[in-house]
């Protein structure tokens, strides 16, 4: 079996799982995040574009129920034992295979909860699992169980972030060797995406963003490229992958001469991130990093040009984006704990003057301040 961790590190992650479900009074999960199932089993696939569930009972027993596709799959890269299959046909309908399979456990009247929130539970695919298990089990959304059980990572998971920042660190270095006047966005992208595939990484969750001109204030990937200018702005935001688990960078570089207005958005970007450090640590919450970040924005007058959210959880995750909970945003309640991975970026589009600015870094939590994962400064990048 292709397994990235040993069998005490997995023993651990179901024991932590099933420790929760006793205190949810839950009898059985029903796993459709491919994370979950990464997390908890070592299985790695694109699959869960299609129906599929693992389930885990509280007995520790792990059922999946899949494609004939990703039999073998399963096979190959977890360490789950049952795995049954549902057949693509005319009008299959899997959540029916999965109410026979769950019956099949003596599970009938059972308290289940459901992953509700996940790229692999459609609203197709739920509709027909709430039908087919309305008159079955007494179901309940315990979507964030798992994601909060992995937000906290194990010393194995620490070192596979750790390796993902390197891969992060050096694509920057071999991007910044291309990014001139009249250099293609293509050949920076390449050299990024690149470098990290060179050296055995992953793609990861999300395309990565890259944007020049008035394409740097946007926040997320769009087709199509452009060549930079002699006087440019260009927005990278990427990750560096290794098994799966992510480490994000951000940052605005500056083709010729910075602008006033660049260089006070830069300052203003490194203060929010500095608050930002003070603030991540045991006995604060998500929602505390955010108003540290929010409170120094606004001392530097940028409220109009900030986002509604500063960051995120980080770890082993799958298309379609890279983003894991708990968030930094407004109010969140989840409180920051030791040996958690979290990138925190900090984004500043002013459309008034059509200038842009980002500035973000993947931290380690500890007991105390937190651990920047990359060893690029916080300088303004300038070509």
């Amino acid at each position: 079996m292709a397994l990235h961790f040993d069998a005490e590190e997995f023993d651990a992650r179901k024991q932590r799982l099933l420790a929760a479900m006793g205190e949810a009074k839950l009898d059985a999960m029903l796993l459709f995040a491919q994370e979950s199932m990464y997390w908890l089993t070592g299985y790695d696939t694109f699959g869960f574009c299609f129906f599929q569930c693992m389930v885990v009972e509280k007995s520790g027993d792990v059922t999946l129920l899949t494609r004939s596709a990703d039999l073998r799959q399963a096979r190959h890269t977890s360490n789950v034992e049952t795995i049954l299959v549902w057949e693509d046909r005319s009008h299959a309908n899997p959540a029916k295979d999965l109410r026979e399979l769950l019956a099949d456990r003596d599970l009938l009247g059972a308290k289940i909860g459901v992953e509700y929130d996940s790229a692999g539970l459609n609203a197709r695919y739920g509709q027909l699992l709430d039908e087919q298990m309305k008159s079955f089990a007494d179901t309940h959304d315990a979507s964030a169980i798992v994601p909060r059980l992995r937000s906290v990572k194990s010393e194995a998971e620490i070192a596979f972030v750790r390796k993902a920042a390197e891969l992060a660190d050096d694509a920057f270095d071999a991007a910044m060797k291309k990014v001139k006047a009249g250099a293609d966005e293509a050949v920076i992208l390449a050299a990024l995406q690149g470098e990290i595939l060179a050296r055995g990484g992953d793609y990861p969750g999300n395309e990565f963003i890259i944007g020049s001109g008035e394409d740097a204030l946007l926040c997320r990937y769009k087709a199509g490229r452009r060549k930079l200018d002699a006087n440019d702005q260009l927005t990278l935001e990427w990750a560096g992958a290794w098994r799966r688990y992510h480490a994000a960078l951000m940052r605005t570089v500056i083709v010729g001469k910075p602008t006033e207005r660049h260089v006070e958005m830069h300052a203003a970007a490194v203060a929010a991130l500095e608050a930002v450090e003070k603030a991540m640590r045991p006995d604060n919450t998500f929602g505390d990093v955010f108003e540290a970040h929010a409170r120094a924005l606004e001392e530097a007058g940028m409220t109009k040009h900030r986002l509604n959210a500063c960051g995120y959880s980080l770890g082993a995750h799958f298309t379609p984006c890279w983003m894991d909970k708990p968030m930094f945003f407004a109010g969140n309640p989840e409180p920051i704990l030791p040996d958690m991975t979290l990138f925190a970026h900090m984004i500043i589009m002013d459309s008034d003057s059509g200038t842009a600015m980002t500035l973000g870094r993947t931290y380690l939590t500890t007991d105390g301040a937190p651990e920047p994962l990359s060893r690029l400064g916080l300088d303004l990048p300038v070509a």
